[in-house]
C-alpha cells in the first residue's frame, strides 16, 4: 500500500515539473514573439516606412518623434530578454501599445484599437508568466 502511495505522489510529482516545464517552453515563444514584433515595428518606425509615416502622421508625429518612437520600441524589446529587464522591457513595450491604443481611440477607430489590442496583452501575459529561465 506505500509503495502504491509512494508511486503516486512520484508521478504528481512528475507531472506538475512536466507542466511547469510546457509552460515556460510556451512562455519563452511568447518573448521571442514579442521581441521579433517589437524590434520589427521598432526598425519600421526609424526607417521611416510608409505606412509608420501615415499612420503616426495623423497624430502630429514628425520624422523625429517616430525616430525616438522607433528607438525605445527596439530598446524595450531588447530589454525582455534579460532577466533584470524583463520587467522593464514588457512595461515599455505595453505603455508604447496603450499610447496607440489610446491614439486609435480618439480617431474612434475601433479596427486599430482591435489590432494593438491582442499585443498588448501579449505584454502584460508575458509580464504574468515571468522570465521563464529564471529559478529553472
Amino acid at each position: 500500500m506505500d509503495n502504491v502511495i509512494y508511486l503516486k505522489s512520484v508521478i504528481h510529482f512528475l507531472t506538475f515539473k512536466h507542466e511547469i516545464m510546457i509552460v515556460r517552453i510556451i512562455n519563452a515563444i511568447l518573448i521571442l514573439f514579442a521581441v521579433c514584433m517589437g524590434i520589427k515595428q521598432g526598425y519600421a518606425m526609424v526607417a521611416g516606412k510608409s505606412e509608420m509615416i501615415e499612420m503616426f502622421g495623423k497624430w502630429g508625429f514628425n520624422k523625429a518623434a517616430l525616430v525616438i518612437n522607433g528607438s525605445i520600441t527596439i530598446i524595450a524589446a531588447l530589454l525582455i530578454l534579460f532577466p533584470k529587464t524583463f520587467v522593464w522591457g514588457n512595461f515599455l513595450m505595453a505603455a508604447g501599445i496603450l499610447l496607440i491604443i489610446c491614439l486609435h481611440l480618439l480617431d474612434k477607430d475601433l479596427k486599430g484599437v482591435l489590432i494593438e489590442l491582442p499585443f498588448l496583452i501579449l505584454n502584460l501575459a508575458v509580464i504574468y508568466l515571468q522570465y521563464p529561465l529564471k529559478n529553472a
